[in-house]
C-alpha cells in the first residue's frame, strides 16, 4: 500500500484509490452521492482531505455487510460538522445495523429455503409461491392477475 507523508494534507483522487482500494470511478461515485467531499484546485483537480480515507474505509465496511448506501449517508451526515467516524461511531451504528442484517438474514434464508419450489415452474405465477406472492396477501379473495385490474378498474371508477 502506498504511504502518502505526513506533511501532505490533501490527496488527488488517485491517492486515495490507491490508499483505499476504491475505483476512482467509486469514489467519484460516492462524492456524487454525498458521502465523501472534495475541493476543487485551480486546475479543477479534486484534492480530499486525509480523513476521508477513513469515511471510505467506513463506507465500504458497511457495504460490505450489505448495509444500503442511503443508509450510510444518513449515518454519516448525523456525526457533527460531518466528522469521520470515529470506532465509538461505528459501535454505535452497528448495533442499529443489527437488527435491520439480521431481518435480511432471514427473509434470504426464507428465500433460499423455497427456491427449489419454483425451479421447474419458470413463470412464478404459481398460486402459493412465495417468491412471486409472498405471505399470499391477497390468495385468500384473489387469484392471478385480476389484481391488476382490479387496481386498474378502481382508478377508472374513482
Amino acid at each position: 500500500m502506498p504511504q502518502i507523508p505526513e506533511k501532505i494534507h490533501e490527496l488527488s483522487v488517485g491517492q486515495v484509490a490507491a490508499r483505499s482500494g476504491a475505483a476512482v470511478s467509486a469514489l467519484h461515485f460516492y462524492e456524487a452521492k454525498g458521502l465523501i467531499t472534495s475541493r476543487r484546485t485551480a486546475g479543477n483537480q479534486r484534492r480530499y482531505c486525509r480523513d476521508t480515507l477513513r469515511r471510505v474505509a467506513f463506507i465500504r465496511a458497511a457495504q460490505r455487510v450489505g448495509i444500503p448506501l442511503a443508509t450510510i449517508r444518513e449515518a454519516l451526515a448525523e456525526l457533527p460538522e460531518e466528522r469521520t467516524p470515529t470506532q465509538e461511531d461505528w459501535a454505535r451504528l452497528s448495533e442499529t445495523w443489527r437488527s435491520e442484517l439480521d431481518e435480511r438474514i432471514t427473509q434470504l434464508s426464507r428465500l433460499r429455503d423455497h427456491l427449489t419450489d419454483c425451479i421447474g415452474c419458470g413463470c412464478l405465477s404459481l398460486d402459493t409461491c412465495v417468491l412471486s406472492n409472498p405471505d399470499d396477501v391477497f390468495g385468500e379473495r384473489l387469484t392471478g392477475s385480476r389484481l391488476m385490474g382490479e387496481r386498474r378498474e378502481r382508478r377508472l371508477g374513482s
